[in-house]
């Protein structure tokens, strides 16, 4: 296996160093192989110019995707997804609140699952209100789409092949969500597993803004559609190359 690092990044000059060099020391502290696809999505600031500077830095380790315009977070993701080399990846923020070491420390664990869904156990580090619409989106999306998990938007550490089977892509922060359940839904084996969160040191989250607010509502209900309308009449098989299919189907009994 090797790891593909996705960074989706808008306007992140206060953040986005140290988050690539965190995700640098993981790589050196855990032993993994691995490559960084930093997404630039439009930034206005000097974002581009620091991520030049460490494409320098690391030319083989680093490269870098480029938005003419902001074009959400998902689509970053996807179109990291779209452009990394490794068979596994990962999603960490470009603004640093979350430790790469506390997702990539379960990596050898894809040997065994198709991805790790990580749960936040110090969620005292956010501000009561954000953790106040956290707990209701969760109980929200644990009851229509009865999924047993502590925490429903966390950054997986998935197989590229798996996501891949992924249709209806959700554009903006929804995305993280609608992997989880669509990849749940259809049987792919996973791992839930602790994190820990980082204080945000600087800039806010956008995931709080009106407007992100009213793209996961059309997400939501989106998402209802596929998983009960949808994926119903033309269900989704597993996928070859998946570890679930190696061991529902193919591994020896005893």
């Amino acid at each position: 296996m090797n790891l593909s690092i996705i960074i989706p990044a808008l306007n992140e000059e206060k953040n986005i160093e140290a988050t690539v060099d965190n995700v640098l020391n993981a790589f050196k502290e855990l032993q993994i192989a691995g490559e960084i696809v930093i997404v630039n999505d439009g930034s206005t600031d000097k974002t581009g110019l620091l991520i030049e500077k460490k494409i320098f830095q690391f030319p083989k380790i680093i490269k870098m995707i480029f938005h003419q315009f902001p074009q959400g977070v998902g689509v970053s993701f996807w179109d990291g997804v779209e452009n990394a080399t490794g068979d596994i990846v990962a999603m960490i923020p470009g603004d640093n609140e979350n430790n790469p070491q506390e997702i990539l420390r379960y990596y050898w664990l894809m040997d065994h699952v198709d991805f790790v869904a990580p749960f936040i156990f110090n969620k005292e580090v956010r501000p009561v209100f954000r953790r106040f619409l956290s707990s209701l989106y969760h109980f929200i999306i644990r009851i229509s789409f009865s999924i047993n998990l502590n925490y429903v938007n966390g950054t997986i550490l998935a197989r590229k092949s798996v996501l891949n089977s992924i249709s209806h892509r959700s554009k903006g922060f929804f995305f993280q969500t609608e992997c989880l359940v669509k990849l749940i839904k259809r049987g792919y084996l996973f791992a839930e597993v602790p994190s820990k969160l980082n204080i945000r040191r600087e800039g806010f989250s956008k995931a709080l803004k009106f407007k992100s607010f009213l793209k996961v509502l059309g997400d939501y209900f989106n998402l209802l559609f596929d998983v009960y309308i949808e994926e119903r009449i033309k269900p989704k098989r597993i996928i070859k190359e998946s570890i679930t299919y190696q061991r529902r189907y193919k591994e020896n009994v005893l």
